[in-house]
């Protein structure tokens, strides 16, 4: 069952960011991401009262918004949780009049296998690559923009 879009439920969502080592190492960013589910708009993936993943949202203008956050628990990741949780983000946004949803991750100059992962599950999403920021976050975690159009066609 997916709840939100007030999650509140930090300490399950700091669970799920700590099962994830590959994606959230970064012990200020795990802590914020989770602080951050409490405070946006967030939605989670509930299976027998557990949380299993959740997605964050944030809004950078009325029509285009911006995918903060999504983690899967790691014993369940590869079973449809986040694509799940990232069509049912599209379509609440969609009810909004939003227009656009980007999503920002690691570009593929790093050789993060992880996060090449990472790249393939929004490409095949329907999200495109629109820019490369190399230190929008540091020189060693290159930035890439992609982004989804939302509106009716």
């Amino acid at each position: 069952m997916i709840v939100g879009p007030l999650l509140e439920n930090e300490k399950g969502c700091e669970a799920i960011l700590r099962s994830l080592p590959e994606w959230f190492g970064i012990e200020e960013s795990l802590t914020m991401y989770a602080r951050d589910s409490s405070r946006l708009p967030s939605f989670g993936l509930e299976l027998d009262t557990r949380l299993q993943g959740f997605i964050t949202l944030l809004e950078h203008f009325p029509q285009a918004w911006e995918v903060h956050c999504i983690a899967v628990s790691a014993d369940v990741r590869g079973e449809g949780v986040g694509t799940k949780l990232l069509d049912h983000a599209e379509s609440w946004l969609a009810d909004k009049g939003v227009k656009f949803l980007q999503i920002k991750t690691i570009a593929s100059t790093s050789p993060d296998p992880h996060y090449a992962a990472t790249r393939e599950f929004y490409l095949n999403r329907g999200y495109d690559p629109v820019e490369v920021f190399p230190s929008l976050w540091s020189p060693t975690n290159p930035a890439l923009q992609l982004v989804k159009y939302l509106g009716k066609s």
